[in-house]
């Protein structure tokens, strides 16, 4: 376990190196200068050069991702050209939002998967096994910024049980911050849970036609109890992977729904950023997603070694 352990820990590393390098030197060839966005069009050179070199950007580009990712190691992630501020502060208040939403909607579609898909299996070539088939089929291709104005048709405005946008802060209490990232968690957790319910009911089918299950009902144990007791754990290893994949997509891709639902997340702060030429704030901001998806990543490779010890063995 501890080589396994060692090598994906040096794979962890050089994706964080290559990562940080992509990430710079591609924001650094989008055309536009942020000092003369910031300054407008009759903004005078010598005017622009100060500001340039206010802002960190009068340097070399090698010399300035050096001292970005220097930086980074350090815990500094620079201040924002827009906002003045340091962007730690900035990614920390818009992670308060954005964290706990990619949460709630992965509890979400896998409390609804899970169970969809052993159902599915356990019923496979039926009436039911078609029908679930058909909705997950459907929950993928239905956008899900749609499927969030259509909750927000049904119980923001219809039924007014859930707020319509916004977020009151977490200071106003866990329950009225549950009731605004509730609509858009279910808007996110729907096409998630389609896809994983479609992969547990393939692991699941695939793992019942092994020996081992066929050994056990020979033993006198029903498919429901083969099912849930054996076959269940072994068809874990491909869900565990969609899990992490999940995670990192809710918590990097929600930039839409942010926005259809006016949350103050880190999707609408990159998408802000962007738009306004802030620089500093799309690098770190990104680099932190790709932390988060690259360790996201780690700890779903020890839990295959801990689900399935014959990967530590190949290791």
């Amino acid at each position: 376990m501890a080589r396994y352990l060692a090598s994906r820990l040096i794979s962890l590393a050089l994706s964080l190196v290559a990562a940080s390098v992509v990430i710079f030197f591609m924001l650094e060839v989008i055309p536009g200068d942020p000092a003369a966005f910031m300054l407008g069009l009759n903004a005078q050179p010598e005017t622009v050069a100060a500001l340039r070199s206010e802002l960190g950007l009068d340097g070399s580009t090698p010399e300035r991702y050096l001292r970005w990712i220097t930086g980074l190691l350090q815990g500094d992630m620079g201040t924002s050209y827009t906002y003045r501020v340091p962007v730690e502060q900035l990614i920390a208040d818009r992670l308060a939002v954005s964290a706990p939403l990619a949460a709630y909607a992965l509890v979400l579609s896998t409390l609804l998967a899970i169970p969809v898909g052993l159902l599915a299996a356990a019923f496979r070539g039926r009436a039911a096994d078609y029908g679930i088939m058909g909705l997950t089929q459907l929950g993928i291709a239905v956008p899900n910024f749609w499927f969030g104005m259509l909750l927000v048709l049904a119980f923001a405005i219809t039924v007014p049980l859930f707020p319509a946008g916004g977020f009151p802060g977490w200071d106003a209490g866990l329950w009225p911050g549950l009731k605004a990232l509730t609509l858009p968690a279910v808007a996110l957790a729907l096409p998630q849970a389609s896809i994983l319910a479609r992969v547990m009911r393939s692991a699941l089918i695939e793992v019942l036609g092994q020996d081992f299950i066929r050994t056990a009902r020979a033993k006198g144990l029903s498919r429901a109890q083969a099912l849930t007791r054996h076959a269940l754990r072994n068809a874990l290893v491909p869900v565990l992977t969609i899990l992490g994949l999940q995670f990192s997509f809710l918590l990097a891709g929600a930039i839409i729904i942010e926005n259809v639902f006016y949350l103050p997340g880190l999707g609408r702060l990159i998408f802000q950023a962007i738009t306004q030429r802030d620089l500093i704030v799309v690098e770190s901001a990104v680099m932190l997603l790709v932390f988060a998806v690259i360790c996201v990543t780690f700890l779903t490779d020890i839990a295959y070694g801990l689900a399935d010890p014959r990967l530590r063995r190949r290791r």
